[in-house]
């Protein structure tokens, strides 16, 4: 009996201990936030993610070449300013590899797979039409990765705010919608890295249904990675 109350009263102790060790390391981590990673999940330089993606559309809509038919990543450094740097996705119809050599302390703007919908020119259609068609495929994502240096990330699915013009100072562009799949990723650390999406609509039989979209890029941060360093 008193072997068996010794060996009981040890792994209550130990229990014990355990438990106050744990409380410890909490009451430690009390007041620091939880670390989420590459992710930015919040806005960023005070303007929402919702309203990023709809800057993206107008950068992508603006250039005298579409960014997102680059394949080997000239087009890269075309039109940026600002606090967030935009990477292209593609039209779906090739598989681009796309080295890119970009400053530091920037955000990116990632999108996984997306979609536009533009009203007519000259003429208005209500904002709800708009959202409806740019959400129709997003609505039938088959599937999604994303990978940043070895990372499998997560995604979020975002909208526009509302909708927006062209030309946000001419009250007669363009109205559109914005929908889908993107990541803002926090500034990268100086140096190499490596991102690869990939990703598809189930089919629908709608205009881009079953579009598929693979791209990779090697993001050289504050300058480009020379062979002779590694």
């Amino acid at each position: 009996m008193r072997r068996w109350s010794r060996r009981t009263a040890g792994a209550v102790l130990a229990c014990m201990l355990a438990g106050l060790m744990c409380l410890a390391q909490a009451r430690t981590q009390q007041g620091k936030a939880p670390d989420r990673g590459p992710l930015a999940d919040g806005p960023v330089a005070g303007v929402g993610l919702g309203e990023w993606t709809a800057r993206w559309w107008r950068w992508a809509s603006a250039q005298s070449v579409a960014p997102y038919l680059d394949r080997d990543g000239r087009l890269c450094e075309i039109g940026q300013q600002g606090p967030v740097w935009f990477l292209a996705g593609t039209d779906g119809t090739f598989k681009p590899h796309r080295t890119c050599v970009m400053p530091e302390g920037k955000h990116l703007l990632v999108p996984v797979i997306n979609m536009v919908y533009w009203g007519p020119r000259g003429r208005d259609v209500p904002c709800r039409e708009l959202q409806a068609g740019a959400a129709l495929n997003n609505d039938r994502l088959a599937g999604a990765i994303v990978v940043l240096d070895g990372r499998t990330l997560g995604r979020l699915r975002l909208r526009s705010d509302g909708c927006f013009r062209m030309d946000p100072d001419n009250p007669r562009s363009r109205l559109g919608a914005a929908d889908g799949y993107w990541l803002m990723l926090k500034p990268l650390p100086h140096g190499r890295h490596t991102l690869v999406v990939s990703a598809s609509y189930g089919e629908s039989g709608d205009k881009y249904g079953g579009m598929r979209q693979d791209f990779e890029y090697v993001l050289d941060v504050g300058g480009k990675v020379l062979l002779s360093k590694f």
